[in-house]
């Protein structure tokens, strides 16, 4: 990507290619959860050189202390976009991904401001509703004409077009949640653990294709053209310390991710209490209401004992990732005691869900429908 003394964030690589990708090369991981850790740039395409440090080497370097840290575990799989200088391009770095049906995508990267702007960003998916994130996903997405024969390869895509940018959004819609658990854990880390400067979570429109499906996120880990953030970052500590904080919180996602599916068996009766519904029914033709409860890389037998005695439970299987559901009504009031019910288990972060003739839909669009 061309360098700026303007905003240089560097784009979140997430996954291209059709819904039916396979992952015939990695069958034999399919029982490990699978990380692919993505090196922002490379070769040609140095990133940015804020007070001569670069960009490329720095996030090569973090990402592959974070790998070797990763890989001591057994349960988990790692794989890397690129291992050494080489330029990798967008639609090639998605390949690695989609093929390795993976459970998280990490990109990292630097970042870069004409001012002496420091501190860390981790940005996740999202419609840009800042004038500055419009600009910077622009700006991140252009890394696009680096490659050759890109009009073949992007069908269209117009990086400085702002309907391009929030069509993008929308692909990624089912594992936004995950990703901001992640991000904010990153982020986290690197405010409370390290005592570093957070930006905080940011989302902006950057480049996707086609089906996306896992949780994803870019991680800025500090400003190259910031003296003392660039030194530090420069240093053997400083990346090491990085490293680190985003190895503990991928750890700390995936031990979330696997409790929250009821790692821990429900002891009590397997059948929970009848609730009592209050308020008139609101009944909507055609959709159906669940409760989302979890989200996990996890295949889980959709009982009751397996959810904390919730009953009516039921399983879904988007990519890599089994969603679980509790409840199954046309009654807004019912599904919204349904989620009041499973708060109470333990499930604080379970949402209303809606789906009209078998398609998921906006809740708030189902709630527009006419009642009966």
């Amino acid at each position: 990507m061309k360098t700026t003394p303007h905003y240089r964030f560097v784009l979140l690589i997430l996954l291209i290619t059709s819904f039916l990708t396979s992952a015939h090369a990695f069958q034999k991981d399919k029982d490990k959860f699978v990380v692919v850790l993505d090196a922002g740039h490379g070769g040609h395409d140095s990133g940015n050189i804020g007070n001569g440090h670069k960009e490329s080497s720095i996030a090569l370097n973090i990402v592959l202390q974070i790998g070797k840290e990763l890989e001591k575990n057994k349960g988990i799989k790692v794989i890397y976009t690129r291992k050494k200088d080489v330029f990798v391009t967008l639609r090639g770095r998605a390949k690695i991904a989609n093929d390795a049906d993976a459970d998280l995508f990490v990109s990292v990267h630097c970042n870069a401001h004409h001012s002496q702007a420091s501190g860390t960003e981790t940005f996740v998916l999202g419609v840009a509703n800042t004038k500055r994130n419009m600009e910077i996903a622009k700006k991140e997405n252009e890394v696009i004409f680096l490659e050759a024969d890109y009009e073949k390869h992007y069908e269209g895509f117009d990086p400085n077009s702002p309907e391009s940018l929030i069509a993008l959004s929308l692909l990624q819609e089912d594992y936004t949640e995950n990703s901001i658990k992640l991000a904010r854990m990153i982020e986290d880390n690197f405010s409370k653990g390290l005592k570093r400067k957070s930006r905080g979570l940011k989302q902006a429109s950057l480049w996707v294709m086609h089906n996306t499906y896992m949780p994803s996120v870019l991680v800025e880990v500090g400003f190259l053209t910031n003296k003392a953030e660039g030194r530090f970052l420069n240093s053997s500590s400083g990346k090491t310390k990085m490293a680190t904080a985003i190895r503990k919180a991928i750890l700390d996602y995936k031990s979330h991710i696997e409790q929250n599916v009821g790692e821990n068996i429900y002891q009590g009766n397997s059948e929970s209490a009848d609730i009592e519904i209050e308020g008139e029914p609101q009944i909507f033709e055609n959709v159906v209401f669940k409760v989302q409860i979890a989200a996990s890389s996890k295949k889980l037998a959709p009982k009751s004992y397996n959810f904390k005695g919730l009953k009516d439970i039921s399983r879904e299987k988007v990519g890599n990732t089994y969603k679980y559901y509790h409840g199954y009504t046309s009654d807004y009031t019912i599904v919204k005691q349904l989620q009041i019910e499973a708060r109470a288990k333990g499930y604080k972060d379970c949402f209303v869900v809606a789906h009209k003739d078998g398609n998921k839909i906006d809740v708030s669009e189902a709630l527009k429908s006419a009642s009966n």
